[in-house]
């Protein structure tokens, strides 16, 4: 196996990773959005947070796609 199979492995699984995060993420700001009375900050800083992980699965996902010359 060369190297280059071995780290798309690994990006490939940490994108699995981050992507079930994103989704637990999701599940909770849901479940906080139901409740009437809910935590502003703490719902903010987890929209922050899935953000975040949508910008580092894009990046991930864009290391795994070969360059296409122009």
């Amino acid at each position: 196996m060369s190297t280059t199979t071995v780290d798309s492995d690994a990006i490939e699984r940490r994108i699995v990773e981050l992507k079930q995060e994103h989704g637990d993420l999701g599940l909770a700001i849901d479940a906080i959005i139901s409740v009437p009375l809910h935590d502003e900050l703490q719902l903010k800083r987890l929209k922050k947070r899935k953000l975040l992980l949508k910008d580092q699965i894009s990046f991930l996902e864009a290391q795994l796609t070969p360059d296409i010359p122009a």
